[in-house]
């Protein structure tokens, strides 16, 4: 029998690759930059995507940048508030901010680890709810559906839709009201110990597995060992 009634997830970094995320071997942000240079018919030459991460990484350790990403994800207004300071910094040009900003809010354009597939079917066959409790600002439920993911999905708690973020506890307590669960029959998953691991300040036990760097990671098992379910 499950040890948890309910488990709830990170989605970025948890069950999705950041786009702005560290790069095993290339530059940070690679993939996006690269993409959306292409999507623009520019260049994509390696030196071209290392330039543009470089400056983007610089420009986020700025303390005017980097303290404007607090409560960024409250709206969808205050995230694109953020990253518009974020970019002029960097000295990206509008046209490739504003490509580089459609893919960074593309629910559908997010590959779901190898993992994540069937660990929720093998919660969801245990009777387990599950909620996923993400720091966003754009509705993520089109990429579960293009996944075929959103039937093991019983609740999405979004901080743009709640006006609120993780760490405050307050996010955590709106998930596990819409499951109707009580704090002891919940485990939060997720891979920051600074906004996921906030959960244990509402009572709910918490998971937290290295961040994914690569979609053909697979960490999720650790979800159904804390769950006392049998791992495949």
């Amino acid at each position: 029998m499950p040890c948890f009634k309910a488990v709830l997830l990170d989605w970025v970094g948890t069950l999705i690759v950041p786009k702005w995320g560290p790069g095993q071997i290339r530059p940070r942000g690679a993939q996006w930059i690269e993409r959306s240079l292409r999507h623009l018919q520019r260049d994509v030459s390696e030196s071209e995507v290392q330039r543009i991460s470089e400056a983007l990484s610089v420009a986020g350790q700025l303390s005017e940048v980097e303290l404007g990403w607090a409560g960024a994800d409250l709206s969808a207004a205050a995230h694109c508030e953020s990253y518009l300071r974020w970019v002029d910094a960097a000295g990206i040009d509008s046209d490739l901010a504003d490509q580089m900003y459609a893919a960074l809010s593309d629910a559908t354009d997010n590959p779901f680890a190898v993992d994540a597939e069937p660990t929720l079917a093998a919660l969801k066959a245990a009777g387990l709810k599950v909620a996923i409790v993400s720091d966003i600002h754009f509705d993520i439920r089109p990429g579960f559906m293009k996944a075929g993911l959103e039937e093991y999905v019983d609740s999405f708690v979004l901080s743009f839709e709640q006006g609120v973020c993780k760490p405050d506890p307050a996010v955590f307590r709106v998930a596990l009201d819409q499951l109707g669960v009580r704090p002891d029959e919940a485990l939060m998953v997720g891979d920051r110990s600074s906004h996921d691991g906030a959960a244990v300040e509402a009572g709910i036990a918490t998971l937290l597995v290295p961040p994914l760097t690569h979609v053909t990671e697979e960490r999720l098992h650790l979800v159904l060992a804390a769950c006392g379910l049998p791992v495949r």
